[in-house]
C-alpha cells in the first residue's frame, strides 16, 4: 500500500521543492539503491523513454518502503499541477482494471502491476550542474531537467490509458484522459468539408503515436489545417487543447512554456486528424507548430486504448539548453 503523498501544494519555489523531493529520495536510500537510481546527467540513459511495460532502469515502486514511496510521489508532484498528478495516479491503478479485465478474457501477455513505475535521477540535485529526473512506467513518462534555479525542460510528457474507457466493474464508465480527447472531437465535428479536406491527414488513423519514442521527435514540415483556416471559435478550441498538454505542468512552470508557444505563434500552428470523427472508430490528431508538437492516438483495443504525447521538438530533454550550456563551459 502507498503512502499517501505530502504534497500537492503549490510551492513558493517549485524547484527548490523539486531538489528537495529528490535529495530527500536519495538520502533515504541505501549505497545500493542509490546506484540503481543515479546516473549521471549526461549519460546516455536520461535520452532513452518509453511507454510499453517492460523492465527499466532505476528503482520501481515495488522495491521501496512506504517512506521512499512517498519522496517519490513528492518529486512527481512537485513537477506536475494537481489534475496532471491526480492523473498520474489514476493510470498507475489502472494496472489493476486491465489486470482484472485480462484475465476475464484469459489474457496475461504482461504483468500488470501498479508497483512497477519507475524512478531515476540524473545528476546531483544539489549541485550547480544541470539535473534531471524521470518516473517512468506503463503509460508514463515524465522527463523533467532543472539548472541555475529553472525547469529548462519537461519533455517529453507522455500519458496513456488502456482502457481509455473503463468498460465494466467499480470504477465503470471511468475516463482518465477525457478531456483531450472530447476537445478534439468537438473541433474536428466543428470543420466543414473543405476544413476537412484539409485537416486529415490519414484516412485510417495509425496504430501509435508517428515519433513513437524517438529521442528526438521527427516529422515533416507542419500538416494538417493551419490556424489561418480556423474560425474564432475553432481557434478557441485549439487554444484550450494546447492549454490541455501544456498546463500538465505545475502553473509556475507553465508560464514558460506556453510562451515559448506564444513566441513562435499560435499562427504556425496546424491541426491534424487521422481516421473518423465519430469517437468511436480509431482516431488520431497532431497539433505541429515550430517546436511545439503534441500527437493523440486512439487505436488498439477497438479505440479504446490511449496514446499521448506533448514534445519541444528541439529542447526534448533540455537539447538546446545544454548546447548552449556545453558551447559556453566545455568548448574552447
Amino acid at each position: 500500500m502507498m503512502k499517501k503523498d505530502k504534497m500537492h501544494k503549490e510551492s513558493p519555489n517549485h524547484v527548490e521543492a523539486m531538489s528537495a523531493a529528490a535529495t530527500d529520495l536519495l538520502e533515504s536510500m541505501s549505497r545500493e539503491m542509490r546506484m540503481k537510481v543515479s546516473y549521471p546527467y549526461m549519460d546516455g540513459e536520461r535520452l532513452f523513454w518509453y511507454y510499453p511495460p517492460l523492465n527499466r532502469h532505476g528503482v520501481p515502486l515495488r522495491d521501496m518502503n512506504l517512506d521512499q514511496r512517498s519522496y517519490a510521489m513528492n518529486l512527481i508532484a512537485s513537477g506536475l499541477d494537481k489534475e496532471a498528478y491526480d492523473k498520474v495516479k489514476k493510470i498507475i491503478e489502472l494496472e489493476t482494471v486491465l489486470a482484472s479485465l485480462e484475465a476475464s478474457k484469459g489474457l496475461n501477455s504482461f504483468v500488470r502491476d501498479p508497483e512497477l513505475y519507475y524512478v531515476t535521477i540524473f545528476g546531483d540535485p544539489t549541485g550547480i550542474e544541470p539535473w534531471g529526473w524521470r518516473a517512468e512506467g506503463h503509460h508514463i513518462s515524465l522527463n523533467f531537467s532543472s539548472w541555475k534555479g529553472e525547469v529548462i525542460s519537461v519533455t517529453p510528457l507522455f500519458f496513456g490509458s488502456n482502457p481509455a474507457r473503463v468498460p465494466s466493474g467499480p470504477n465503470k464508465g471511468m475516463r482518465v484522459l477525457s478531456h483531450r480527447e472530447d476537445l478534439a472531437l468537438e473541433l474536428g465535428n466543428t470543420l466543414d468539408t473543405s476544413q476537412k479536406s484539409k485537416a486529415v491527414i490519414y484516412e485510417e488513423a495509425p496504430y501509435d503515436i508517428v515519433t513513437y519514442n524517438s529521442t528526438r521527435a521527427s516529422l515533416p514540415l507542419e500538416e494538417g489545417i493551419p490556424w489561418s483556416d480556423l474560425n474564432r471559435n475553432q481557434q478557441e478550441v485549439l487554444v484550450q487543447l494546447v492549454n490541455e498538454y501544456v498546463r500538465q505542468v505545475r502553473s509556475e512552470v507553465y508560464d514558460d512554456f506556453i510562451a515559448r508557444v506564444t513566441e513562435q505563434g499560435f499562427e504556425r500552428l496546424h491541426f491534424a486528424w487521422g481516421g473518423k470523427i465519430d469517437g468511436t472508430l480509431p482516431h488520431y490528431y497532431r497539433i505541429h507548430g515550430g517546436d511545439f508538437l503534441v500527437e493523440f492516438d486512439n487505436y488498439q483495443n477497438g479505440a479504446n486504448h490511449i496514446h499521448s504525447v506533448w514534445r519541444q521538438v528541439s529542447n526534448d530533454f533540455a537539447a538546446d539548453v545544454l548546447r548552449e550550456h556545453l558551447y559556453a563551459y566545455h568548448v574552447l
